[in-house]
């Protein structure tokens, strides 16, 4: 099931980006969900839902935003490994 929302913009906006409104909501919902992701408010399975993409695609988008496809710091990791002895 989708819902469909109405965003009103600008018509200035789509050549400032220099992308068609198709693409413009593609580049939305990717943005959001990168970043959504990055907060840790989602999964990297539902940010590639969000963002209409695989989840092989979505990690590899993830590098053109510069986010890390992991969502523990080296602190937590550094942990972890101490924990797991």
């Amino acid at each position: 099931m989708s819902i469909a929302l109405k965003l009103d913009m600008p018509e200035g906006v789509f050549s400032a980006v220099r992308k068609n409104p198709a693409e413009f909501v593609a580049e939305m919902r990717l943005a959001a969900a990168v970043k959504w992701y990055e907060l840790g408010l989602v999964s990297q399975e539902k940010a590639a839902e969000i963002a209409g993409l695989g989840r092989a695609d979505f990690i590899s988008s993830l590098e053109r935003f510069k986010v890390s496809p992991f969502q523990y710091s080296a602190n937590e990791i550094e942990e972890e490994l101490k924990n797991a002895d």
